[in-house]
């Protein structure tokens, strides 16, 4: 399939004094330098309605205009199979991205290229519809539910990929956990890297471990469990439930990380993301609808 070509326009916001016109794009919009050489040796960049080289100096209000081929994209296509059988719940969308509330219970993505039932299937039928397609910027586990970024285009995928590694898009869960958990605010702070004993598993200071740090702030609590907001640092695999059972207090219906027999799903939900909109450097606050049965386990634990 032959990469699709790509056109964004935007009008300058927010600058505080003029600047040349790489500086806009590398530091201020956060394209890759990979992009802007591609931008300036095609002179496929125009400022106003005319090529500018990259020493130019602009300022609020100047309209640039950005032309890609597609071969500037480490992953040009998107070839998610489209599958219409879940209608998405899209809660933020624009020209760039949209931010959906992800089922529990369905995959972010497909691992075989005929896979359909996961997230990227049902956004490729989604967007299908205005003849666009998905692209993945990041993942939640499957029993997880709540907010997933998926971008429309290429051309923000590095940007947004940069603006979580750098924690200035920020996302918060809810989690009820088993016990009560002491301190009532604190972090965690463990490595997590393979568990050499169950493929399917995690574990603190595991084979090729990573650094991991996970803030949580106990919200209420009985005297059976606790419910508790968490707020990711890093976005290692199953950080939030290995975390939370390397302290004792692994997540309700957890069926990997909970010793405890589990009936029901796991009570893990992606509840708020802090979104930076790429290119318009606003601040997004997006809250997410909790699942009903979350909310029935609130109130039956009398957390509420």
């Amino acid at each position: 399939m032959s990469a699709k070509h790509y056109t964004i326009e935007e009008s300058i916001t927010g600058l505080q004094m003029p600047m040349a016109l790489r500086e806009l794009l590398e530091k201020v919009w956060l394209l890759p330098k990979k992009y802007v050489h591609f931008l300036r040796i095609r002179e496929n960049v125009t400022v106003n309605g005319s090529y500018q080289t990259m020493n130019s100096i602009v300022n609020n209000h100047d309209v640039v205009r950005m032309h890609f081929l597609g071969d500037e994209f480490r992953t040009p296509t998107s070839n998610y199979q489209i599958d219409d059988r879940l209608e998405l719940p899209v809660i933020f969308e624009n020209r760039d991205l949209m931010v959906v509330n992800k089922p529990a219970g369905i995959k972010s993505h497909p691992n075989q290229a005929d896979e359909r039932g996961t997230l990227m299937n049902f956004a490729a039928a989604y967007l299908a519809q205005t003849d666009e397609a998905p692209f993945m910027v990041h993942r939640i586990d499957q029993q997880t539910s709540g907010a997933v970024i998926i971008a429309k285009n290429p051309v923000v995928v590095p940007i947004l990929d940069r603006l979580i590694s750098s924690h200035l898009i920020k996302r918060s869960y809810l989690a009820i956990v088993d016990g009560q958990v002491e301190p009532k605010t604190g972090l965690i702070n463990g490595a997590i890297g393979t568990d050499p004993m169950d493929v399917r598993k995690r574990k603190i200071n595991g084979e090729n471990a990573q650094t991991a740090v996970t803030h949580y702030h106990v919200l209420a609590a009985n005297k059976l469990h606790s419910l508790v907001r968490l707020d990711l640092e890093t976005g290692r695999t199953h950080q939030i439930r290995v975390h939370l059972a390397s302290i004792g207090h692994p997540i309700v219906g957890d069926p990997l990380y909970n010793n405890q027999p589990q009936s029901g799903e796991m009570l893990l939900h992606g509840f708020e993301l802090q979104l930076v909109v790429p290119f318009k450097n606003t601040q997004q606050k997006i809250n997410v609808k909790y699942p009903d049965y979350f909310y029935r386990d609130i109130v039956h634990y009398s957390l509420n």
